[in-house]
């Protein structure tokens, strides 16, 4: 059986795509850079992180970029001996604002991996584009439109236009074709052609517990779109039980056998309808074909399962992945992330002493312009993280350390400084909606300590600091966090990532 999710931890609006015998899924990055996540299986079961194809800032600038900007729902397809990756970066928005300023774009690359091309610029009307690639030769581009005006349904419907390969951009009529169905926040469309008709799937309901799959088909490209008529597809809105939840935003995959998959976002709260401090994740469902030419989940109903039937395809299982990073590489592991701006060696250094990675410092934990952080997704609700600082600051204002980290405005943060009273000391900071606070009245004096090792344990709904002047002599410090105020739901809808070490 497959587990779900297959995707663990912040990896979400999902893009599944086939080339060969090759699967890969595209998901959100937004304001981590390198952007965009591309995960391989063979399978369908066993996946692994394999490349991030936005790695230069003249295909990402995001400097400034708001918390949850950037990259939105990236939409990867194969199309004769080529890869296509549409993409928003999403330089306003906020659910008190009007506009949303959302930039899309198209790279593309002959091997996945790259190198990818310069980015073509399509339009700004609205986001999660996509792009569909006829049978006739002919492209066409999608995207939600967002529309301000008073009185609109913010969620203004599908928009469709041609894309010209030779132009390089957007040709001909822009034709509004699907307004959604009463679920609403209709978004995240991709066009199918499975015999004859054509599928448009989009997410509705909103991106969290409402959350759901919503299909609909014509005979022709433009329309009408009759809905499914036991829409939704998928949703596990009315099942407050189930393990695996907030699931829509999805994209379908057909194997050379003849097995249909469906990919889509969820989540895992710590508690019934509670906070999901891993983000929104990836999970996977089997479909059948029904005589009346309408798709429906294998194990019936419309539902996630946590358990789901795998494929007739021979497993492929890959290495299993390094739990330590020894900074011997040469180069970062590609499960490191940085915060809007690229890892490079202005202020971060593999090669000046080894096994060491050398951070030099820039600007603080709320800044979105040049943060010096590395960090990645916490996974599990049952994590270990810790590391080794050597570090002698000279001022209160300089500081280094281990971050449990969601956004700018919440995170926690184990950190050395200096004290006019203690000297080289430890204290935690933390920023909680923008209410800073220090845990200890008094920094714990480390006198001439060199090395400084730092921890941070995750157990279900909380997460717990720890330091040692000696290896693995740990010492509590501080109180424990409660884990759920690194969460979308926590952030009242204001953000849409995952917590970070």
């Amino acid at each position: 059986m497959i587990q779900n999710p297959i995707l663990r931890g912040f990896n979400p609006d999902p893009c599944i795509c086939r080339a060969g015998d090759d699967y890969y899924i595209a998901t959100s990055t937004f304001e981590w850079f390198p952007g965009v996540q591309i995960h391989h299986s063979k399978d369908l079961k066993n996946w692994r992180l394999l490349t991030r194809p936005l790695s230069r800032q003249s295909q990402l600038n995001m400097l400034g970029n708001p918390n949850s900007g950037g990259i939105w729902a990236p939409a990867l397809s194969y199309h004769d001996g080529l890869f296509y990756l549409i993409y928003t970066d999403v330089k306003t928005w906020a659910v008190d604002e009007v506009f949303k300023d959302t930039h899309n774009y198209l790279v593309t690359a002959k091997n996945i991996e790259g190198p990818w091309s310069e980015p073509i610029y399509l339009n700004s009307s609205g986001f999660d584009p996509s792009l569909f690639h006829d049978d006739d030769g002919r492209k066409w581009f999608l995207n939600m439109v967002w529309d301000h005006r008073k009185g609109k349904n913010q969620f203004g419907g599908i928009l469709l236009q041609e894309y010209s390969v030779t132009e390089q951009k957007l040709v001909g009529d822009i034709k509004n074709i699907f307004k959604g169905t009463e679920l609403g926040v209709t978004e995240a469309s991709h066009i199918y052609k499975v015999n004859d008709y054509y599928y448009l799937m989009t997410a509705e309901g909103g991106t969290s517990y409402e959350h759901a799959v919503t299909l609909a088909r014509s005979k022709t490209l433009e329309g009408p779109y009759e809905v499914h008529p036991d829409n939704p597809l998928l949703t596990a809105w009315h099942h407050p039980d189930l393990p695996i939840q907030k699931s829509g935003h999805a994209s379908w995959v057909q194997t050379p056998t003849d097995e249909w998959y469906l990919a889509h976002l969820c989540g895992r709260p710590l508690e019934t309808r509670g906070r999901c401090n891993l983000g929104r994740e990836t999970g996977i469902q089997k479909l059948r074909w029904d005589d009346d030419g309408w798709p429906r989940l294998a194990t019936g109903g419309n539902y996630p399962q946590q358990e789901v039937p795998e494929s007739s395809l021979t497993e492929h299982k890959f290495e299993p992945e390094a739990t330590v990073e020894e900074f011997d590489s040469g180069e970062l592991s590609v499960h490191w992330q940085t915060l809007r701006i690229p890892a490079n060696n202005d202020w971060l250094k593999l090669d000046a002493r080894p096994s060491h990675l050398r951070i030099h410092g820039q600007e603080s934990l709320i800044s979105r312009h040049t943060q010096s952080l590395i960090a990645r997704r916490l996974q599990s609700h049952y994590a270990e993280a810790e590391t080794c600082v050597e570090f002698s600051p000279e001022s209160f204002q300089q500081m280094a350390g281990l971050a449990a980290y969601y956004d700018t405005g919440h995170w926690v943060y184990l950190c050395i400084s200096q004290d006019e009273t203690t000297g080289k000391s430890l204290n935690i900071m933390s920023y909680d909606a923008r209410r800073y606070e220090e845990a200890l009245d008094t920094p714990i004096a480390l006198g001439d300590t060199t090395q400084i090792y730092l921890k941070v344990a995750f157990q279900h709904d909380t997460f717990q600091f720890y330091y040692a002047t000696e290896k693995d002599k740990w010492q509590t410090i501080g109180k424990a966090y409660d884990a759920g105020l690194l969460s979308d739901d926590y952030c009242n809808g204001l953000s849409f990532t995952g917590t970070f070490i």
